[in-house]
């Protein structure tokens, strides 16, 4: 494995561990936060306000974060049916050409994303008291890991080091490809 792969490859491992470890995290905390909210609710008669507010904000971070991780997995989306059925050429073609169109939604995601939370910094939510910005941050940091991860996957593909999951492999011979 080239050097620059296999830094890449480690720092995609490292991330995508992160990433999930983070977006676990924030289900279990989100479900923790629903479940005060509604306990405040019925059994003490007084329902916390920030818990919607801030059970939300933490969906985001964790669908992102976990978004990101299966592109790295290869768990999203994919036509897998036409890349099994077509030649070995085509398939090629159509394996970089989607996970080329990953990457640049990776990258639409980060440029749109940060550029809404730089363009709502100063405001406020009401409820929980932090920058309105924060809603758009979790779309910036999770498109540049689906970028990120996309690359990856196409760069070990174009190089034949097909270390990492590619989501192709489990349909038949990776030889062939």
């Amino acid at each position: 494995m080239h050097a620059f792969t296999a830094s890449l490859t480690r720092l995609g491992a490292k991330l995508s561990l992160y990433a999930l470890f983070a977006a676990g995290a924030g289900l279990v905390l989100m479900t923790i936060m629903v479940a005060w909210g509604v306990f405040g609710r019925y059994v003490l008669n007084d329902t916390p306000i920030w818990v919607e507010a801030g059970s939300l904000f933490l969906m985001s971070w964790f669908i992102l974060l976990g978004a990101a991780v299966g592109v790295r997995e290869s768990d999203h989306l994919g036509f897998e049916v036409g890349l099994a059925m077509s030649p070995p050429p085509l398939r090629a073609a159509l394996i970089l050409i989607g996970e080329g169109l990953v990457c640049a939604f990776g990258i639409a995601m980060l440029v749109y994303g940060s550029q809404l939370a730089a363009g709502t910094w100063s405001d406020r939510m009401p409820i929980i008291g932090i920058s309105r910005g924060w809603d758009y941050v979790p779309i910036a940091a999770g498109g540049a890991l689906i970028a990120l991860f996309a690359f990856e996957k196409m760069l070990l593909f174009v190089t034949g080091e097909k270390q990492a999951p590619l989501g192709f492999g489990h349909f038949g011979s990776e030889q062939e490809v």
